[in-house]
């Protein structure tokens, strides 16, 4: 693997996990002293950001160089704006699943402290 192919990797796994982060910074509140789980539509939500990052490692500079010809601009370069991109992509994403109703995350319901857990 050369040096231009680390970089790009290390900067789609950069992405990838920056999307999770501040997916997930929206739900802190849900928390509520539990965990936060996937729902069914936050799996599809980072398989469609995985596959997006994954798509552009093969398609960022053949469509920079479909677009702009005389660039000479490197593949990692363009894979990187890809990768940025798709980062800002997927926030639009999040907020029109959540102005929709939906969510990625929710959070566990837990009982307060200080309550019976048993009835009488």
């Amino acid at each position: 693997m050369s040096l231009q192919d680390l970089t790009a990797l290390i900067s789609a796994v950069f992405f990838a996990g920056m999307i999770w982060l501040r997916t997930r910074m929206h739900y802190v509140q849900q928390r509520r002293g539990g965990r936060l789980h996937l729902t069914g539509g936050g799996r599809v939500y980072f398989a469609a950001a995985l596959l997006a990052l994954a798509a552009g490692w093969f398609a960022a500079t053949a469509l920079l160089r479909m677009i702009w010809p005389a660039a000479l601009v490197s593949p990692t370069l363009a894979r990187v704006v890809w990768f940025l991109a798709t980062y800002y992509l997927f926030i639009a994403v999040h907020r029109a699943v959540q102005l929709n109703g939906g969510s990625v995350f929710r959070g566990e319901e837990t009982a307060p402290s200080g309550a019976a857990s048993h009835r009488m």
